[in-house]
């Protein structure tokens, strides 16, 4: 009776509600992650970081964007021993009032023209914060759509909270792009650029309304119920799956691709300094578009890896994006808008996907219940914040005014996506166990014609809930 209850959780409707919160509350939280990346591209550098060295500038500010990234290993052990001891539910409750109150706060913020040095402290100070709740997002997120979805399911299921990030980045853009286009500069610079911050107010009540209305899982109950919830999660983590936490810090360097879309490539094409001289609002679109397309294939990319596993979809679009990263940047190098968004949409929307469609299913599947959020948690955590260190380094190793830039950031890009396919790779496979054995290196996976049959049942079941 115990398998029946891993195996199929509360039904339809509980998998469908811990999918839509996750969904939404991703959407949500990132939103307020994504304002502050666009702000430090495009706003931050003039603002809190005046010099009379534009490199000078744009390297500080993007600097800040990197140490949100710092304070996520120790967001992940924090939430993540949460998540693993309190429950799924609550860890995503309280991320979602420190990513708000937080984001909140940079809107209220006085520039370094007013108070002079405390401006850029308090806005890193207000970033380590913002990095410490999105540490347990993702985790705790995927860990409660995995453990409520049916078998033969999780991928497709796990796939929207992805899909959700992608939303609140183009939530992000969409609140900027009309404020960058139709405000003066002055007026844009001095207070226009606030409004998307202090919008976080309705993030807070809206998270909070939403995920306070999840059931939590049913795996983690019954763990609870049986006495099983460690006191330690995160040094049973290290003890038994330290190899597979290596592992997704590997696969984690994937955030690769999104730093140099978004954040490098968005410093590259806008700011004097390079002399590309892509205009605010037009440069906008580029991550728009991209992310549009991405949200229309995500559950596509996710329900593949049902059928097909999740390790080939993740090393095709390791690699992939890490090749297309060469002409993205080339496309902006001669001043090509359309060509720069065919790749964006190429590289971002489509390809990139087969990775980031894929990891909140298999992240969690490579560990157990018990340890399932502190584990991947501190490792995708890890991982990130190795790449977050990027757009400061690729602004000092290509620095405005220097050469052959698509091929400098290009060829580090595709080498660090490469790690992330080997890493890939050398995994076990997983969409076939069961949820009772995941984090288990010898469980032994459903023969596949007996998992085709269970997973067609689960779709026809999920048709007549919808009928």
């Amino acid at each position: 009776m115990a398998n029946a209850t891993y195996d199929e959780p509360h039904g339809m409707s509980q998998s469908k509600k811990a999918a839509a919160s996750g969904w939404i509350g991703s959407a949500l939280e990132y939103y307020d992650f994504f304002i502050y990346a666009t702000a430090a591209s495009l706003i931050f550098p003039q603002i809190f970081f005046p010099s009379d060295n534009p490199t000078t500038a744009i390297v500080a500010s993007l600097a800040t964007y990197g140490v949100g990234y710092v304070a996520r290993p120790i967001g992940a052990f924090v939430l993540g021993h949460w998540g693993d001891t309190h429950g799924r539910k609550t860890v995503l409750i309280v991320c979602m009032f420190l990513m708000g109150f937080s984001t909140m706060a940079v809107g209220l913020l006085p520039t370094y023209q007013q108070v002079g040095v405390l401006a850029p402290v308090l806005l890193v100070i207000l970033r380590l914060v913002q990095g410490f709740a999105v540490a347990g997002e993702i985790s705790g997120a995927s860990s409660m759509i995995l453990e409520h979805a049916p078998f033969g399911r999780r991928g497709f299921y796990a796939s929207f909270t992805l899909q959700g990030v992608q939303a609140g980045q183009i939530l992000a853009a969409a609140i900027f792009l009309p404020l960058a286009h139709y405000m003066p500069d002055e007026a844009f610079n001095t207070w226009g650029w606030r409004i998307p911050f202090l919008l976080s107010f309705f993030v807070i009540i809206a998270g909070y309304i939403i995920r306070r209305n999840v059931d939590e899982t049913p795996a983690f109950a019954e763990e609870s119920e049986h006495g099983e919830v460690p006191k330690a999660p995160i040094i049973q983590a290290f003890k038994l799956s330290w190899r597979d936490m290596l592992r997704v810090v590997c696969m984690a360097l994937m955030n690769v691709i999104p730093v140099v879309a978004s954040i490098f490539g968005a410093a590259y094409a806008v700011q004097a300094a390079y002399g590309i001289g892509f205009q605010k609002d037009v440069y906008l679109w580029i991550p728009v578009l991209g992310n549009i397309l991405a949200v229309l294939v995500i559950p596509y990319v996710g329900n593949l890896s049902d059928k097909i596993g999740r390790r080939p979809p993740i090393i095709v679009g390791a690699l992939g994006s890490g090749l297309l990263a060469f002409g993205y940047l080339y496309a902006i190098s001669i001043h090509s808008v359309p060509l720069a968004i065919v790749m964006s949409l190429l590289m971002w929307g489509v390809v990139y996907q087969g990775y980031n469609a894929t990891f909140p299913s298999f992240y969690p599947e490579l560990f157990q219940t018990r340890t399932r959020v502190s584990a991947m948690a501190i490792s995708q955590n890890v991982g990130t914040t190795i790449t977050a260190l990027l757009p400061a380094l690729f602004a000092t190793v290509a620095p405005p005014g220097s050469t052959n830039i698509p091929l400098t950031i290009g060829a580090i890009t595709f080498a660090i996506t490469a790690i992330a396919a080997a890493a890939a790779w050398s995994a076990r496979e997983t969409y076939r166990i069961q949820i009772k054995d995941l984090g288990q290196p010898d469980a032994v996976p459903v023969d596949k014609d007996d998992y085709d049959r269970m997973r067609a049942a689960g779709s026809a079941d999920a048709q007549l809930a919808r009928a």
